[in-house]
Order: C-alpha cells, then structure tokens, then sequence
C-alpha cells in the first residue's frame, strides 16, 4: 500500500510524533512510505502547493500525524488543510487516519477536528490514535502502535472506514443584520474584539459593529488577518527558557499590553473547516509564550460566530473547555443562526454584567479535567517549565498530595467506625442526615441573613 505521512509538526524530522511513523514503516516494509513535511513547508507550499497535490494524489493511505496545540491541529497543519481545499485537490476515495501525541489535553478534539475536515474532503476515515508524548519509548507504547497499524491495515483491506461524500457539506448560514442605534457609553473599561475577517465577511462585521454599537463600554477591534505574524509556533521552547518568544513580529507586546489587559476579551470569526481561518489559529498557538499559566483568569469572555454554530459539537465543546480550562466567565456566544441582532444584543447585555459583578462559576469537568493534566506536567517538568512551576507553586495549583488532612482524618475514623456492626444498626437510615448537616447550617444561615434585610428593607418604607 502507498502510505502518505502528513507531517503535522513544525518541527518537521525532530517531531517526537513523526518517529512512531518510521517506527512503523521500519516494521512494515512491504508498504512504500512517503514522507510530506506539511507543517515545516507551509509556506513554500502556500506559494506553489503542486508538490504537495501530487503527493496526496499518489497516496493509497494518507495519515496524518501531528501533536495537540490548542485544543486541536498545529496553525501549520490546519493551514494545510485551508490550501488543499484552495488549490481544488480531488483525493476523496482515498483512505485516511490520523496519529497525535500530547499528554491528552484535548486530544479528543483534536481529533473529531481532523475527522470532520478529511469526512469533508471525500475521505474513507478510519479511527486514529492519540498517543503519549513517551508512549514509543515503553513496550506498551510500541506494542499499541503496532495494534494501530494492524487494525489500520486490517479497515483498509475489508474497506471498514467512515465515508461522506463532499455534496453532504452544507454551505456556510448567513442571516442579514439590521443597522444598530449606539447606546451611551460608560467609563472606565474597555474590551478588545480579536476577530479574524476580510472585507467580503459582511455578516460577521455587521455583527460585530452590531456589538460595539450595543455594549455601554468602550472597544477596540483586532484583526488577525491583517496582523504581521512572522509564522506559527515552532513548538521549540524557546520561550520556556528566555520567557520570550523567538519571533520578534510584536506579536507578544499586543498579546500581553494589548488584549490580556482589557477588562473582557470577545472573540470573532466566520466558522471555516470545522473552526474558525488558520489566522486565529495562529493566534491561539502563539500563545503558548505564556506557557501553560491563566494570566487572564477571572476575565470575561464572549463569542461572535457567523455559521451553523449549532451544527458544530466539537467547536461548542473547544470553546467551553477553553473558558473553563482558563478560568475566564463565558458570558455568552452570539450567532446569526436565526435573529442575529437579538443574539448580539444578548451577549452585550451578559457580558455587561459580568464585568460590572465580576462574575465566576466554578469549573467543570472540561477545567478541572484539564488543569489537573497541565498540573502533572508542570510538576515533572519544572526544571524546564521555570516560569510556568512559579505560577502553579504561587497560586495553589499543586494540590498534590491532598492537602485536606482533616477531612482525610474524619473519613478514616467514619470508615472505622462504621465498620461496626452496632454503629451500623444505630446509624442505619441515618447516614445521610448527618453527611447533610454542614448544608442544612449554610441554608439556615443564609435564612437568617434574608430575614434581616426583609426586616431593614420594611423599616425603611416605613
């Protein structure tokens, strides 16, 4: 079988994911392996993608490996993808897969991301791999690569893949949006609109003035696309070390004085192959100059979307995880699935309030699940992680191990004591009432603080 391996990670040859691909090619050797350096050449390819067409075109299998950056594929990889749909290259028929490595922070994601745009692409997919950073360095990390690529081999041959054809792609929603009175404007804060548009989205910049028109508060829009970006992360850690990222494009100066300074951040963008352009993925994948530290914790955050947002599970999941993850509000996400102007006007009001109350919520699975990944990782690697093991030790984030010793010591003398069989009968039915009485003290409390105001509220009137 001819097998394309699509190159995800700017790191091109020194990518950790790249060596499972020779791993297994030096394993099966009666299948010819290519090799597409996609993310390292992204920018020679923008300039003449014919080599890159005539490689996919060749290929039987195309597999695409890459590691997790954001919550999906690296800027380079999904502007890959942009370029093939660009440069009208046929390679629907074709088989296709995929093999990431991360620490499992939304490698799921990640995936369902990749899915989505090879189902759109016309190809046969078959169900990847998500592998551990270290995963080829342990017997059961090779031996599961092998059991990949068997069960690989194994769809390809009895033709067990998930197929779409490319007609099934709906075109993009758009819903016209009527012009929007200003409100006055109040003082004292401002919120940045990062947005990623060209002049022909008119839907999304009508939404967007929609918004500014709305919103009592002051804003300021940037654009990704017309940002100088030198190009995407390069994965090198450079900025692990120096605490500077090596580009030099003033990107981290607007990142840093700019947006992570305002007093809520609102992002824009027109969905594109299941997200939004590779301009706000690039956006995203910078970031990573910040290391793995929520410096924007406790900011509020909405989205403008124009697209069938509704229609897009993964893209709702990504964007919950990431306010959950970063400890910022989600105030709302406006749409022009239906009525655009109430949409804006939802998410200018909520987001008003949660500026004005400061509003927090306590995270969900999506943060607490992803923290405590991020948390492992910074406590292994803090000799190189300087500046990220400062903040996680700083704020409390190493909560490891648990540090309730009390609630640890009242458990052990529950469990010991219910062990007993004449505790057991005399507790019987009972258990729960004692496990609720620090509840019941809370909301007899809060009572007693609802009395007395009602009781000042009634003097006052009088």
């Amino acid at each position: 079988m001819r097998i394309l391996v699509v190159n995800g990670s700017p790191k091109g040859d020194d990518s950790i994911t790249v060596h499972t691909a020779k791993y297994l090619e030096a394993l099966h050797r009666e299948h010819e392996f290519r090799y597409l350096p996609a993310a390292q050449r992204i920018r020679s390819y923008e300039k003449d993608f014919g080599p890159a067409a005539a490689a996919l075109e060749w290929a039987d299998l195309i597999l695409f490996f890459y590691p997790v950056y954001t919550f999906i594929v690296p800027f380079q990889l999904h502007r890959f993808i942009e370029l093939i749909w660009e440069n009208d290259v046929d390679i629907s028929g074709r088989f296709a897969s995929q093999l990431s490595t991360s620490k499992h922070f939304y490698d799921v994601t990640a995936h369902r991301f990749m899915e989505e745009n090879c189902l759109d692409l016309g190809l046969r997919v078959i169900r990847g791999l998500s592998a551990d950073m270290e995963d080829l360095l342990c017997d059961k990390g090779r031996h599961e690569a092998e059991m990949f690529f068997d069960q690989l081999m194994f769809s390809c041959s009895n033709g067990l893949a998930e197929q779409r054809s490319p007609s099934q792609v709906e075109a993009r929603h758009t819903v016209s949006m009527p012009p929007i009175r200003q409100v006055p404007k109040k003082e004292g804060k401002e919120v940045v609109i990062v947005c990623s548009y060209t002049d022909d989205d008119r839907v999304l910049i009508d939404m967007i003035a929609g918004f500014r028109a709305m919103l009592p508060y002051g804003s300021h829009v940037v654009n990704l696309r017309r940002f100088p970006f030198q190009g995407g992360c390069l994965g090198c850690f450079g900025c692990a070390v120096t605490g500077s990222c090596v580009y030099k494009d003033g990107f981290e100066s607007l990142l840093r004085n700019d947006i992570q300074k305002s007093d809520a951040i609102v992002y824009a963008f027109t969905i594109s192959c299941h997200y939004a352009h590779s301009s706000f993925k690039c956006y995203d994948d910078r970031q990573f100059c910040n290391g793995h530290r929520t410096v924007t914790h406790g900011t509020p955050v909405g989205y403008i979307i124009s697209g069938d947002y509704g229609k897009e599970a993964n893209l709702r999941m990504i964007l919950e995880a990431r306010s959950e993850v970063g400890g910022n509000y989600l105030a709302g996400i406006a749409t022009d699935e239906d009525d655009a102007a109430s949409s804006v006007k939802a998410l200018a009001l909520g987001l008003e309030f949660a500026m004005e109350r400061h509003l927090s919520r306590p995270a969900n699975f999506y943060g607490v699940g992803g923290m405590k990944i991020f948390r492992d990782l910074i406590y292994v690697m803090r000799g190189l992680m300087k500046a990220d093991h400062r903040f996680y030790r700083k704020n409390g984030l190493y909560d490891f191990p648990q540090r309730e010793r009390k609630r640890i010591l009242q458990m052990q003398l529950v469990g010991t004591l219910v062990a007993i069989p004449a505790v057991q009968r005399k507790l019987k039915g009972r258990l729960s009432g004692y496990i609720v009485a620090p509840y019941e003290k809370v909301v007899a409390e809060a009572e007693k603080i609802a009395d007395v105001k009602s009781s000042q509220a009634t003097a006052t009137s009088e």
